[in-house]
This record gives structure tokens, sequence and C-alpha cells, in this order.
């Protein structure tokens, strides 16, 4: 038996078989491209040496501590750089372990507790991130120049002793740094139970069905999101797993939550099954699963039930409040429900046709059901998003959503929705305290709803209290960890109000990556290229924006930034005049 000491590093990909199945082709392809052209001629230049691959994850040998720590952070870096323009839910990142200990060398392979620490700190590391052992840390001190942030000692599996454990802090540029603190579960997910509900399998010959399956899950976790006490990931993250078999365990990983909810819908004639099952995602085990075989017709009162002994296997405490509000019965017409149901798919693609089929569907809803309150709130969100997105010259567009979404407010004032959106049009009226009122309301009523914090922090960022809104938008992408281009865009208003040149521009060049029409990404980097003296740039945005809507002025945008106060939107304005934009 040969020994001998080394440094071992172990790396694997995040989140691997959700990539592959979200796009195989496309991940195989990226992963392959970045073992060729980055990470193993990083390997041979610091002179490790490959010991095998499994999958998507290597084990590497090295001779020096000091070359296998500069490896993983040049790696990393280089990483992070190359995904950078991909969509965040589909990018590549690794996670990183490095130990020095003794191994056992057995042909091409070593083994040994120095390499299961490794693989064990690989795990521990964040999304794009290096964890290293003690008895790295001490090698590299003074012989090179990264900085480490001790995280205490862990147990790690099936490793006798504790060890201690470093992480690396990597200054990879704006984007990565809020991608990992976006991926990374906050407080809340940490301190309270903590929620994904998956979309149900539709187990029905008939795809057309799969509309029964998603208007299911999505209920429940619209009533979920109202509890106060309750960590629930927003529907569009939990949704990206939808005709995938993923991983529970990886699942919850991903989305930063203790527990998943999972199940299917089977439909034939007028009969359904159902079944679903609460899993803890550490252990694997199940804190509640049942079948349901039951009419059709009874569909709302089951979406009660599975929310009832979810709550009561977390063990949450709810208030009258709650109570009430989780039972709160939207409508009993199926009809309705389904249209708005498909409505709501459609509303949230953020395009202008998309946005029209939604209203559609939506405007059938409420003439079956004239009492369905949330679905006269989409009906606003629908007319507003006409307005906001430029998609209408009519001039009463913004009172007919106003008035929509007051109607549901009337019906059920417990709507969060329909505040975010009454709040929003208030903004645009330049009535800042009534959009401030609103937008609060909607984040107390629904506390984990992502797109409410996201609406308040646009509201404060333009009423001048950018602080607040970097915590709102913040919070927005945990709840909601593969945000959507809307969010990026208003963290990028908000990086911008706080002096944070290079993640604004992060932020909006992702979004014009995700939303290539878009002109607000536009004529945005073009006000911070021009304040930050990068002129040339500057006029290639406003000439972009001018080739997506040739008639767009300053005048149009005046209307649309609705600063609160007027210097600000001046100097705003005068840095688009400078950079080309027509009065």
């Amino acid at each position: 038996m040969i020994r001998r000491l080394a440094a071992i590093l172990a790396a694997d990909v995040v989140g691997y078989s959700r990539l592959v199945g979200a796009d195989e082709e496309g991940t195989l392809a990226r992963f392959k491209a970045l073992r060729e052209e980055l990470i193993d001629p990083a390997i041979a230049r610091h002179d490790g040496r490959i010991v095998k691959t499994m999958g998507d994850g290597v084990l590497v040998e090295f001779p020096s501590v000091v070359d296998a720590v500069r490896n993983a952070v040049e790696v990393q870096r280089a990483v992070t750089v190359r995904e950078a323009d991909m969509p965040e839910d589909r990018r590549i990142a690794f996670r990183v372990g490095i130990n020095l200990g003794d191994i056992v060398i057995d042909g091409d392979d070593i083994l040994g507790d120095g390499v299961n620490v490794a693989a064990r700190l690989e795990g521990l590391a964040e999304p794009g991130g290096i964890c290293i052992s003690a008895a790295v840390f001490e090698q590299i001190k003074g012989k090179a120049e990264i900085d480490c942030e001790d995280q205490g000692e862990q147990r790690l599996k099936n490793i006798a002793e504790p060890v201690r454990v470093f992480r690396i802090i990597l200054d990879s540029g704006p984007t990565a740094a809020k991608a990992a603190k976006a991926n990374a579960p906050d407080t809340d997910s940490r301190s309270k139970p903590s929620i994904a509900v998956l979309p149900f399998d539709n187990m029905s010959d008939d795809p057309e069905q799969a509309f029964l399956a998603d208007g299911l899950a999505e209920d429940i976790i619209t009533a979920l999101s109202k509890l106060s006490e309750l960590f629930v990931i927003a529907r569009n993250s939990s949704f990206a797993y939808k005709g995938q078999s993923p991983d529970i365990r990886q699942v919850a990983e991903e989305l930063g939550v203790q527990t998943v909810l999972e199940g299917s819908v089977r439909k034939a004639g007028n009969r359904l099954r159902i079944t679903a099952q609460l899993i803890e995602a550490a252990t694997g085990h199940h804190l509640w699963a049942e079948r349901y075989d039951r009419d059709l017709a009874d569909i709302f009162d089951l979406q009660d039930e599975i929310t009832g002994e979810v709550v009561t296997a977390l063990q949450v405490q709810l208030t009258e409040g709650e109570q009430v509000a989780i039972r709160r019965r939207q409508t009993k017409n199926m009809a309705a429900w389904e249209s708005y149901s498909r409505g709501l798919n459609l509303l949230r693609r953020f395009n202008r046709q998309d946005n029209a089929r939604a209203r559609d569907l939506l405007e059938r809803a409420v003439e079956l059901d004239p009492d369905f309150a949330v679905a006269w709130s989409l009906l606003g969100w629908s007319h507003y998003n006409d307005v906001r997105f430029g998609w209408t010259k009519e001039a009463d567009v913004l009172e007919t959503a106003d008035v929509f979404a007051k109607r549901s407010l009337s019906l059920d004032d417990a709507q969060p929705d329909a505040h975010a959106v009454v709040g929003l049009i208030a903004l645009i009226r330049r009535q800042f305290e009534e959009a401030l009122s609103y937008g609060e309301r909607a984040v107390e009523l629904g506390p984990n709803i992502a797109d409410c914090y996201t609406t308040l922090a646009m509201t404060l960022v333009y009423c001048g209290r950018p602080e607040e809104a970097l915590g709102r938008i913040e919070q927005a992408m945990r709840l909601s960890p593969f945000y959507s281009g809307w969010y990026l865009g208003i963290a990028g208003l908000v990086y911008r109000a706080l002096g944070r040149f290079d993640e604004a521009i992060a932020g909006e060049k992702e979004r014009m990556r995700r939303n290539p029409d878009n002109i607000f990404s536009d004529f945005r980097l073009a006000a911070i290229y021009e304040e930050t003296g990068r002129n040339d740039e500057a006029r290639a945005h406003v000439a972009q924006a001018l080739l997506k809507h040739p008639h767009l002025t300053l005048r149009q945008i005046r209307i649309s930034e609705v600063y609160r106060d007027d210097a600000q939107l001046d100097a705003y304005l005068d840095l688009l005049r400078s950079a080309g934009m027509p009065e």
C-alpha cells in the first residue's frame, strides 16, 4: 500500500441533472467546451493530475497546495465570466472543495480520508464557490493573495472528527456576487419552515389537461404565500422543474428550502385522482402523503385540504386572519377557473402577444363569474402592462386598469396582487404616498409573494429611498431564485441610484439578453455610460433604443421614469439628452 501527502481538489456542477433535463444538448456542449478550453488547461498549468471524472464531477491531485488553490480560483472566475450571458437558471456553476491529506495510491486512483474530506468540502461550497480545510488554509497563508472566511468546525458525513472549514472569498464580479446571494437561503428560510411546491404532474392522456395540474399547484402556492411564518418559493422558480423528474435534495439545495411538495393529477371523465407528498429534503422522508379520488367539482375543496395538511405537517401556527385567508374561496365556477389559470400562465410571459391573449381569457373568467376577485386583479395587470411597456396608445387604458384592480379590492380587500397593481397605477400618476401605501399593504398581505416585493422596490427607488428598495428586491430574488428579467431591471434601477454602476450595468445587460425588445435597459444603460464618461457606449444604446422604437422621445421617458424628485428626473433626462435622445 503506497501512501503520500497531496492536495486534493473535488468539484462538480450545481444542479447538473436539472440543467441537462432542461437542455441536454446545449448543457453537454457547454460543459465539454468548459473542460477543453478552461478547466483542463488550467489544471495542466498548475501541475495537476486529473485522477478521474464522474459525469459532472472531477477529482484532481496537486503536488502543491498553493497551486491547487490558485487553480480553483482561476477556474471559478473564468467559468463565472464565461457563463454570465446565460439565463440565471441555465448557468453552469461549480462547487469546489480542497483538502491537504494523506492518500492511498490504487493504480491511477487515489483513496482515503484525504480524498473523502475534499469531497465533503465540495458539498459545503456555494455555487461558484470554494471551501478548503484548515490544513490547506495554513499552507496558503502569506503565499497566495486570497482572502478567506472562517466557517468554524463542521461535522462532515462519514468523517470521524470535525473539520475546520474556510470559504475562499472570490471577487468575481457583480453578476456572480448577486447570483450567489440570490440563490443562497436567507435568514427567513433558515429560521422558518420553508417549502417549494413543484408543478404537479399531469397524468391524464390529454396534454390539454395540464392546466388542472398547474392550477392546483399554483393555488396551493398562493394560499401558502399568505402565511407570515412560512418561507415559500415563488411559482416561476419552482415551476422551472416542470416536465422533469428532479432529485428532491437537489431541488431543495438550489431553491434553499427544507421541504418540497410534489404530486400528480389524473383526470378521467369527471373523476380526479390526485396524489401529494410533502418531503423533508435532508432525509428524503415523507412528512405527509395522501391520495384522493374525487369528482372534478371537488378540486377547490381539495386545494384547501392539501394546503391544510401541509400547514399541519410543518407545524405552522396560523393567525385568525391567516386561517380565513388560506380558505377564502375565489370561485366555484370550473370554466372560470380554467380561463383564469390559462390566462395567468400567459400573463407571466411579459410580451405583447401573450399579454393580449391573457386578457381575453381573464375577461372570459370574469364574464363567467363576476365575483372572481383575483381574475379582476390580473385583468387590471394586463392593462397596466400595456401602458407600462408602451404596447398601447389608447388614452384610457390606465383608467381601465385602475377600475378593474379596484373592482378586485371591492370584492376581496385581501388580494395582494390587486394592492400591488393599484400602487403601480398610482406611481405612474405620481401619487407617491398612495403608491407606497398600496405597495406596503401588498407585501403585508403576501409576505411570500416575490412580485409584490419587486413592485414595492420599484416604488421605493422612484420615491428616493434606494436603500430600502435594495432590501425589497433582494428579498424578491431570494423568494424566486430563478427570477425574471423584470427583477433585473428593478435591481438595475436600485444599483444606479446607489451609485453601484458596475452592478447596475450587469443587471441591465442580463435583462437585455433575456428580453432583447425591452427599451428600458437601453436608455438606462445610456444614462449610466454617459454619467461615467463612456460616451460612445451611451450613444450606441440610445441608437439601439431608437431602432426598436423610432418615435421614442425624452417626453415619453419623462412619463415612464416617475422620479419623485424633479431634480433627479431632470438630471437623468440631461444624461440621455447628451447621449443623443431626441426631445
